[in-house]
């Protein structure tokens, strides 16, 4: 992982709110997020309702469960196609870019994001957040706990192919 990306995680700070079109996370992404959610960090994570890409779509939501127990707030956007890739931390800081939370942006597409320390900027990406959650229906563990066995078969099987989706 980036190392910018794996200090944005650590922070010791009260806010973190990502939006991502495309979530299959190595490892360390996970636990980093996890550990946010745990030491009291608000993350919050905006994916699409409708993915373009089914096979991602079935991926990410492999890792619902274990960030829904770890304390991260899921929404699903429900107006179109969602495929910003933000990160807002704090009301100072933004990030925001090509980069999908995946390793294929990260090694394989070398796609790259920018951070901003401006607290204006973050404003105003904090506002756009905000209308994509006001947009969404919440994921919540009931929920996940509530897909059938067969679902939840597909979405860890094809969560394996990670390292290549």
């Amino acid at each position: 992982m980036p190392e910018m990306f794996e200090s944005l995680m650590y922070t010791a700070r009260h806010e973190l709110v990502i939006t991502t079109p495309y979530y299959v996370p190595d490892e360390p992404m996970q636990a980093a997020l996890c550990a946010a959610a745990r030491r009291g960090v608000a993350t919050t994570i905006v994916f699409p309702a409708r993915n373009d890409s089914w096979i991602v779509a079935a991926a990410s939501r492999s890792y619902y469960s274990e960030l829904l127990e770890a304390g991260v707030r899921i929404f699903e956007f429900e107006g179109g196609l969602l495929h910003t890739k933000s990160l807002t931390l704090d009301g100072d800081v933004t990030l925001i870019g090509s980069a999908n939370m995946d390793r294929r942006s990260f090694d394989l597409n070398y796609e790259n994001n920018i951070l901003f320390y401006d607290p204006a900027l973050t404003a105003q990406m904090r506002k756009r957040q905000d209308a994509y959650i006001a947009s969404s229906h919440p994921v919540t563990a009931e929920m996940a706990d509530g897909w059938p066995t067969h679902r939840r078969l597909w979405n860890n099987t094809i969560a394996m192919l990670g390292p290549v989706l």
